[in-house]
């Protein structure tokens, strides 16, 4: 097949519909009964939480296409309208399963000593409990919002829970005197609310006990009907930063107008009764393929509260701590380690501590006289903040990049910010219109011989938290001709250097993709019969265009092309003549697969890249991101073991068929699990205390 056919829409899947395929592999580790039930609930409440995400983004910027009257097409061919039609098919579907799982969930629960009680299960002394309970700690914080006497009516914030009561005026009824009445749920109050019973464990819900007591909030009516129901609204606000004098107050102001944006779903329960769901759909101005019937629970990431009570916090899987870091082992002084080689970590696995402490260090070192980090996203008493403040407290030159534009982090970042300015640090935000992805920090000591700048750079976010939940890969240098263009990097951010002269980093929006692009062609041209090229990435989503058509035609040169996506994956693999030589897995396990690792067999001469950007188009257009080799030999040999053994995975890992279908890769052989494959590679090094024998193996799968 020629180049110019590679534009066919039949070669491309469908962005949205691919990352809801993702959300399915999700939801199946909320289904597996191999599965501990706790981390089935963790898979079904993370589920949820993506289902919400992907509303308030994506389907919002399909449907405010469609309002401008927009027709541009998708990668696959879709119009804006046609993709809000089959995702609204694919989510109704989804829901279904989800719905199921939840429910048998539930149930599971009770042959543990749990017991979610409905309020047709309560007794006479529970639900006596339940009206005192309910008077004394819920009624006075309760707002009931008469929506129908309300002028204008009153805006219900996105994604809370909201209980409906159908009510009509006492005296002569008639259809027409229904009114609604809307009380949200406050969410700070327990969702799950334990009652005394002869079982150790019984709970009831927050929307029940409110619904059964309606009759106290609306005296002077009658009660015709209670529901429950939650929309969610359109959170994709664009912000116009060449008019923004100040970007703090753009920021807060764009978070102010989300709540007041047009809602884009509407979950209801099988409570809500025809005459609510009519006035419901009418009021929020959806269509009927907008709602969506959610039984047995609305907003199910509540179910990561049910993780954590008695008998179920202990049916999870075992507990892997952070290990040491196999590159630090026997090292006594980081400074020292880092001077004299490069040091790898590979989170969660290998601890994030070295990171946070090499910070809290600088911070106090005498010797150490500025430092630069970039910030998109942290934790909410991040220790490295918190480093950083103290830092400029002892006279250092801090400089810190905060990302606002870091999205659902704003409100926090700007918090951070703020902060960060009065402790003394230099805070800046970027350069305009482009959001800065890069995870960069550099140290600049004062040593007895020279400065010497200290650099570490990642593929994950300076965040001690998602450290021990996102598996990523970060890089401890003094290399100096990264330390050099990392100190760029920073003039870049600072906008006192252009983008010119890099020596060993790659940028995006400037060179990151052609840089691929020069790299898949390499590989083509260095590809022959005897000896055929190979290209291996590791990648959370593959969606530019450009890029894929590149690997088309490694594929067509016989390049093997072998694609580890978690997320989107926009590229038909196995298709005749264009793909044949692509394959392409998706993992998802205990850990969220985040790291970003490209190679590229380069004719024997093997090349290995680490970066903060996926193989989209917001990050290769549209952000600053940062591509860095791996050179030493080592480090580069380690990082290919890992690559390898994702690809042999046969456990967690599911195989995309040229349909754009998902399947579990066919177990032949020893079973082989990626995550626990690291982890007891890593714990064996530590306990051995033997670096340099370090393999990475198969380990056997856990029962």
């Amino acid at each position: 097949m020629k180049s110019k056919n590679l534009d066919s829409y039949k070669l491309y899947i469908n962005r949205e519909l691919s990352w809801l395929k993702f959300n399915e592999r999700v939801l199946k580790q909320g289904i597996r009964k191999d599965n501990p039930l706790a981390e089935r609930l963790k898979f079904l409440a993370i589920a949820s939480s993506n289902l919400d995400e992907f509303f308030m983004i994506r389907v919002a910027g399909l449907m405010q296409q469609k309002s401008a009257g927009l027709r541009r097409r998708g990668i696959n061919g879709l119009t804006p309208n046609q993709q809000l039609k089959r995702i609204s098919a694919s989510v109704h579907d989804l829901v279904a399963q989800q719905n199921e799982a939840i429910q048998d969930a539930l149930t599971e629960i009770s042959d543990h000593g749990v017991m979610l009680l409905r309020p047709s299960q309560w007794s006479h002394e529970q639900r006596a409990f339940i009206r005192t309970y309910f008077q004394n700690e819920i009624l006075p914080v309760l707002t009931p919002l008469a929506m129908n006497n309300l002028d204008p009516p009153p805006i219900l914030p996105g994604r809370q829970l909201n209980v409906a009561i159908t009510v009509v005026a006492k005296g002569p009824k008639s259809e027409s005197e229904k009114q609604i009445v809307v009380v949200p749920v406050p969410h700070l109050l327990p969702r799950f609310i334990r009652i005394p019973d002869t079982k150790e464990f019984s709970f009831v819900l927050l929307e029940d006990v409110i619904a059964d007591n309606v009759e106290l909030l609306c005296p002077a009516s009658h009660i015709t009907g209670v529901g429950y129901f939650r929309i969610t609204r359109d959170a994709d606000v664009s912000l116009q930063e060449d008019e923004a004098a100040d970007l703090l107050e753009t920021i807060e102001q764009a978070l102010i107008e989300r709540r007041r944006r047009s809602a884009i779903r509407l979950e209801i329960s099988d409570t809500i009764d025809t005459f609510q769901k009519k006035w419901l759909t009418e009021w929020s101005r959806l269509g009927a393929d907008d709602v969506y019937d959610i039984t047995p629970l609305l907003d199910a990431t509540c179910l990561h509260q049910l993780t954590m009570i008695g008998p179920i916090a202990n049916l999870k899987l075992p507990d892997w701590p952070p290990q040491q870091p196999i590159d630090l082992l026997n090292s006594e002084n980081l400074w020292q380690t880092i001077r004299e080689k490069d040091v790898l970590l590979f989170h969660p696995y290998e601890s994030f501590e070295p990171v946070v402490k090499l910070i809290q260090a600088a911070a106090d070192d005498p010797g150490v006289i500025a430092i630069k980090q970039t910030l998109y996203r942290t934790s909410s008493d991040s220790p490295i903040v918190e480093a950083l403040q103290k830092a400029a407290k002892n006279g250092k030159e801090v400089t810190v990049l905060v990302e606002l534009k870091a999205r659902f982090d704003e409100a926090q970042n700007v918090n951070w910010a703020k902060q960060l300015e009065d402790a003394g640090c230099h805070v800046i935000y970027g350069i305009a219109n482009l959001k800065t992805h890069a995870k960069a920090l550099l140290l600049i000591r004062r040593e007895e011989t020279r400065i010497r700048r200290y650099i570490h750079l990642a593929t994950g976010n300076y965040n001690d938290k998602t450290a021990r939940l996102y598996s990523d890969i970060g890089l401890f240098t003094c290399d100096n001709a990264i330390a050099l263009d990392v100190t760029a990097f920073f003039n870049l951010l600072t906008g006192t250097s252009e983008t010119v002269g890099w020596r060993e980093l790659t940028i995006a929006p400037t060179d990151m993709k052609q840089k691929f692009l020069d790299l898949i062609d390499r590989e083509i041209q260095t590809s022959s019969a005897d000896k055929p090229g190979l290209i291996m990435a590791k990648t959370n989503s593959l969606q530019d265009k450009v890029i894929c058509r590149a690997l088309f035609r490694a594929s067509q040169a016989g390049v093997k092309v072998m694609l580890n996506i978690r997320g989107i994956c926009c590229l038909r693999p196995g298709i005749k003549g264009v793909s044949d030589h692509i394959e392409v897995c998706s993992i998802v396990d205990r850990y969220l697969e985040h790291a970003r690792i490209f190679y590229f067999r380069n004719g024997g001469h093997e090349e290995v890249y680490l970066s903060s950007a996926d193989w989209m188009r917001r990050n290769l257009d549209r952000r600053l991101e940062l591509l860095f080799p791996i050179k030493d030999g080592k480090l580069k040999k380690r990082l290919i073991d890992i690559l390898s053994i994702y690809f042999m995975d046969n456990t967690q890992s599911e195989i995309l068929h040229p349909d754009g279908h998902y399947t579990p890769k066919e177990k032949k052989g020893k079973k082989i699990q990626a995550q626990e494959s690291f982890y007891n590679v890593i714990c064996e090094a530590v306990r051995n205390n033997e670096h340099s024998s370090l393999r990475f193996r198969p380990m056997k799968s856990r029962p």
